[in-house]
């Protein structure tokens, strides 16, 4: 009996996965463009510094929108919703998107970039712009995130995952470690304010502003406007061959007056009449609506797609998945590419260690080449 209730417990307490893609197989069977005419083509492909592959993005200055189907609908009612992929801009990418689009039903063929969507994730670059978008579609708005932290730029594989809770609160991680977190009412224009400025209150006319006031006791002391700005440099000469009758009077040529002090103006004090900046009176928005499920997407979710522009081509993603739990997404994460990252990061620093090698050998040949000309043209 104990035995039978552990094993009902164990699955009450499972997690569900909704999608998970590693482009092994016929990927493109489960993949479709959009039809949108213009648009660049995704292959499966590697990088130089791995031989897993996933779907790369191929020509340059193009637009690029590819989609897929979950195996039935789904929502995050009352349950976590985690999302996680790789992006590798194996490329070394100037400016372009990495991010995925978590989507209700949408036919693939007629995605765009106008497409409804529950949330887009992930890294966006472009010039010195380098940073994670999370966006989430409600109530016909696409809210941006108030917060910008910064994505990763270098050619490596790198790991976003985002978790949403029922509770109202989030976390975005970045390789398995916390990037960012809060609550979703705090970070995006979700709601109305609670409260607006009453547009019925009027500052008093009496009300003083200013904090501090001029010292009534101050006053400008005695020949202080006499000291000219200017004075005659005391270390000019008249020229030797200056001739009067010609040239006029001499005079020697000013200099700002180290006496000088400005302007007079008294000196400030505390106003003890001030009372503080003043504000309206807050009331109650009759706008604001609460809504205690902000967490929760308003239509079943059921498409999974990417919709970028990309300048320069060559951005790999790879290992999606979409679950209400945080383990089986971490297991997942774990088993790919956790298993694929260090052996990659070698082989990127073998490169780097090479190309560097190969620069310094060309910088002293050129050095020694120039040596050798200057010595030639001695002779």
């Amino acid at each position: 009996m104990r035995v039978l209730s552990l094993a009902l417990m164990a699955l009450a307490v499972a997690g569900e996965t909704y999608f998970k893609e590693t482009f092994d197989g016929a990927w493109d069977k489960r993949w479709t463009p959009s039809a949108k005419e213009g648009l660049g083509k995704f292959v499966k492909a590697h990088s130089e510094l791995s031989d897993v592959e996933g779907l790369k993005t191929s020509e340059d200055a193009k637009f690029y929108a590819i989609s897929a189907q979950t195996d039935k609908e789904y929502t995050n009612k009352d349950k976590d919703l985690v999302v996680s992929f790789t992006v590798q801009h194996a490329q070394g990418i100037d400016c372009g998107g990495g991010y995925l689009k978590v989507m209700p039903k949408t036919d693939a063929a007629a995605f765009t970039g106008d497409s409804e969507y529950f949330m887009m994730f992930g890294p966006d670059i472009c010039g010195y712009t380098k940073k994670i978008h999370l966006i989430f579609g409600y109530n016909g708005k696409n809210l941006l995130w108030k917060k910008e932290p910064k994505c990763e730029s270098d050619k490596l594989t790198h790991l976003y995952t985002v978790i949403v809770r029922p509770d109202g609160t989030y976390e975005v991680q970045v390789d398995g470690a916390k990037k960012e977190s809060g609550k979703l009412e705090d970070d995006w224009a979700f709601l109305e304010p609670k409260e607006i400025d009453d547009p019925s209150d009027k500052k008093p006319a009496d009300w003083v502003d200013e904090a501090q006031m001029d010292d009534p006791e101050d006053k400008k002391p005695a020949g202080y406007d006499d000291i000219a700005a200017s004075i005659p440099d005391p270390q000019a000469e008249k020229p030797e061959d200056w001739d009067e009758d010609e040239d006029g009077e001499w005079e020697a040529p000013t200099i700002p007056n180290p006496e000088y002090k400005g302007p007079w103006a008294p000196k400030k004090i505390p106003n003890p009449a001030y009372k503080g900046p003043w504000a309206a009176k807050k009331i109650a928005n009759p706008e604001y609506k609460e809504d205690k499920e902000l967490y929760l997407t308003r239509k079943p979710l059921s498409t999974v797609g990417f919709d970028l522009w990309q300048v320069k081509s060559g951005t790999i993603f790879n290992n999606i998945i979409i679950s209400d739990s945080v383990d089986e997404v971490k297991a997942f994460n774990d088993a790919t590419w956790g298993k694929m990252k260090d052996g990659e990061k070698a082989e990127f620093e073998k490169a780097e260690a090479a190309a560097k090698k190969a620069a310094d050998e060309a910088a002293a040949s050129n050095a020694a080449a120039a040596t050798e000309e200057e010595e030639e043209d001695e002779e």
